[in-house]
């Protein structure tokens, strides 16, 4: 069974009378990858800081291992971060950055080139000990920062948004890295980031957090499968999101049509959001679906096809791998564990008709285009 390393209880953070973190309650166990997730100004990196000391709650305790750590200054907790700019001395090599902080402590040196050796090859990067930092690519640049922070032997490493600044083939490399580590080492990581996939790939437990509170708290799996509300559904991967009545257990009614679901424990006729998920979705002939509709907008997305569907004026989004034009029409299955029931809340109505989703690409590749433009006027 796992050990609780860390509790925040009853955490508050208000700045200038505003309220950054709303009673956050959360523990965090041993040798465990967490990663809390959210979109910018959720309150995920003020929770990092509190963790790491460098800010203390307006009201509410930090523990660790059971000890209230509230006034431990950062340097006098057993906790290291790695920033998303990678704070590397420029004026030092690859080795002496990865032993300043074994210096301070004057370890021998002996032991600190053993555990500088160490931590290289642990990173990958045996051999780069006398290269200079402004030579190293931005993905040696992470590792070398992972390796500083490691090396004095944390008990928990924070996170902040490390890999932001990667390009998308590093970041994924970087992200089955950090992975392998983490599990290597079998210690804490606190991982912050705004990226669904990044939280789904490395995470063993997933914080999802929105206007300074948790929204939900499981495993990656979990999180997807089930959402606790449509904030969550939306924000974890793509969702079609409706309104339904529970008409009885494991019963939903939505558009006009009665469907068998998984779901219960509802009160009778009780107003729910109906989530289904754009993969889950079987297309069939228009005149033996459940529903029928017509394709308003087709994407290609290399492995899949993103296409909109109009619904009794309700627009789908559904991913397949077989084309349908612009105009057709399609007839389309729901299986009962295709059907995710969550309870209403603020978040209701918010999220889920597509009908702006042609736009949003219209809106991305004009975006790109003056971005192009831009960059081909400062050659010039």
């Amino acid at each position: 069974m796992s050990k609780e390393l860390i509790r925040l209880a009853d955490c508050c953070m208000a700045f200038d009378g505003e309220v950054v973190l709303n009673n956050i309650n959360l523990y965090i166990n041993d040798s465990e990858f967490l990663t809390l997730l959210g979109p910018s100004g959720c309150g995920k990196t003020t929770t990092l800081r509190i963790i790491g000391g460098f800010q203390k709650p307006t009201s509410g305790d930090v523990l660790f291992d059971g000890v209230r750590i509230n006034d431990v200054p950062p340097h006098k907790r057993q906790v290291n971060t790695v920033f998303q700019r990678y704070a590397l001395f420029p004026h030092l090599d690859v080795y002496d950055n990865i032993a300043f902080g074994l210096r301070l402590k004057k370890l021998p040196e002996s032991e600190t080139a053993s555990r500088v050796r160490d931590m290289l090859a642990l990173v990958g990067m045996k051999g780069f000990e006398e290269r200079k930092i402004d030579s190293l690519s931005g993905g040696q640049m992470q590792r070398i920062a992972i390796a500083r922070a490691l090396v004095n032997r944390p008990k928990v490493l924070l996170l902040d948004e490390p890999l932001g600044a990667l390009d998308l083939r590093l970041r994924k490399d970087m992200q089955n890295e950090l992975k392998r580590i983490q599990q290597q080492m079998g210690i804490t990581f606190i991982y912050v980031t705004h990226d669904q996939e990044e939280a789904l790939t490395m995470s063993d437990t997933i914080v999802v957090m929105d206007h300074g509170r948790i929204q939900q708290i499981g495993k990656p799996e979990d999180i997807y499968n089930e959402p606790k509300n449509a904030f969550v559904a939306d924000f974890i991967g793509e969702s079609n999101i409706l309104d339904g009545v529970m008409r009885a257990d494991r019963l939903v009614e939505f558009l006009g049509r009665r469907f068998p679901c998984v779901d219960f424990g509802f009160d009778k006729d009780e107003p729910v959001d109906v989530v289904i998920r754009p993969e889950d979705i079987d297309i069939v002939a228009a005149d033996s679906g459940h529903l029928c509709g017509s394709v308003t907008s087709v994407t290609f997305k290399g492995v899949h096809y993103d296409i909109i569907v109009d619904f009794h004026g309700f627009k789908w989004l559904i991913q397949t791998t077989d084309y349908h034009p612009v105009g057709a029409n399609i007839g389309i299955r729901l299986e009962p564990e295709d059907i995710h029931i969550m309870k209403k809340s603020e978040y209701s109505g918010m999220f889920g008709d597509y009908s702006s989703y042609s736009a949003e690409y219209d809106e991305i590749g004009d975006a790109e285009a003056d971005a192009a433009g831009e960059e081909s006027e400062n050659e010039e």
